[in-house]
């Protein structure tokens, strides 16, 4: 399985999703600064990625102070210095609830610490390390449960009469290389090939960043999952086309509200609206991490706006160049100059257009009033 996170004890490694897939590189995180622009520059993306980075690099940051003789704080000290940096990373990527999720949750935990008698700074800081480092392994553990989860309700309610086996499309990138591992909707497609019941997988090249072209087709092919790549206007085309089948549409999320609504990758809203046309199931996979009960719909989600030369640009390597570590990666202008743009990283799919809520516990449907009610997930009975 890929793995794009490394981190042991203080020393935190992740896979530059900038130069994939024509290069393989790892870079350091050694600080929240480091941790932020890697974030902010989409080094690591991902919601659930996002979260894990920014926590191990604030939990790097603290190793290495402590190593270096510098964590000799307070605990008031040490409270506030967890604190100011976990707001400062939340600023990284404003969309993404899993990243405030997580911020919130280590801080609460680290307050509850500061209350216990006798207790010093290094104890504080000890304490957010350790919460940091097991966010690795529960992530995975949740993503496997996802791709199983999804993977059964597809082969129950999406391949076609007759057929055991079913045709997914997939939008952007929400595998191994957006999570800690196995993937949210990437990893059903992996349990649905695991259990034989995939017969073909289809990734959009999820432009203008191209995550699916460059990061998915490049998970799909690791894996030797059977994969073909459109562009995201060939959507509407394949799955009209019978003999292709296409039975589900499976994509990530960066944040679902409370009725459904669900933010992710631009793009996501025009699958959605091209499924329900054609009859074809539409699934949302995501942690419950991902689920934010306090923001109550789509019209509360911030719609983060990214750089206008991602779309009048294109990178990778020179047509013809080896697949050496000499490859060097160029930018192409594609765009006539001076043409305005709008380039918003996310958009908006009503809950109304999402068949299911694919989570670590349960795949989520609508109740008898067509609302969806995902407070349930959070009763003590699911944790």
């Amino acid at each position: 399985m890929l793995q794009a996170i490394k981190y042991s004890k203080g020393q935190l490694e992740i896979l530059d999703q900038l130069q994939l897939p024509f290069i393989e590189t790892f870079i350091p995180i050694r600080s929240t600064e480091d941790g932020w622009h890697a974030i902010k520059d989409m080094k690591v993306r991902g919601a659930p990625a996002i979260a894990i980075v920014a926590m191990l690099a604030l939990a790097a940051e603290l190793t290495s102070a402590a190593e270096a003789g510098q964590g000799d704080r307070t605990v008031e000290e040490m409270c506030q210095l967890i604190s100011d940096k976990l707001a400062y990373l939340v600023t990284s990527r404003p969309t993404a609830v899993n990243l405030s999720d997580a911020a919130r949750k280590l801080e609460t935990l680290v307050l509850n610490r500061a209350k216990v008698p006798g207790s010093r700074g290094s104890d504080i800081a000890d304490t957010f390390i350790q919460a940091a480092e097991a966010m690795l392994g529960d992530d995975l553990n949740d993503n496997q449960r996802i791709g199983h989860n999804g993977a059964e309700w597809i082969a129950k309610y999406a391949t076609k009469a007759g057929n055991s086996e079913v045709a997914v499309l997939t939008h952007c990138n929400t595998g191994s290389l957006a999570t800690s591992g196995y993937g949210t909707a990437l990893g059903v497609v992996r349990s649905l090939a695991a259990k034989n019941i995939l017969r073909h997988a289809y990734c959009t090249e999820t432009r203008p960043y191209n995550q699916g072209s460059r990061l998915t087709a490049f998970e799909l092919v690791h894996d030797k999952i059977p994969a073909t790549l459109i562009t995201d206007s060939m959507a509407a085309a394949l799955l009209a086309d019978a003999q292709v089948g296409v039975g589900a549409i499976v994509v990530g999320a960066d944040r679902v509200a409370a009725n459904g609504d669900t933010a992710n990758k631009i793009g996501t809203y025009a699958l959605a609206v091209l499924a329900k046309h054609h009859g074809v199931k539409f699934l949302v996979a995501a942690p419950r991490t991902t689920i934010d009960l306090a923001t109550k719909s789509g019209r509360d989600i911030i719609i983060e706006q990214r750089p206008a030369s991602e779309v009048t640009s294109i990178k990778g390597p020179r047509a013809g160049a080896g697949d050496t570590d000499g490859v060097s990666i160029e930018t192409v202008h594609i765009a006539a100059p001076g043409i305005n743009v709008w380039n918003p990283a996310f958009d908006i799919t009503p809950a109304a257009l999402i068949d299911g809520i694919v989570t670590e516990v349960e795949v989520v449907e609508k109740g008898p009033d067509g609302q969806y009610h995902l407070d349930g997930l959070f009763d003590d009975s699911t944790r």
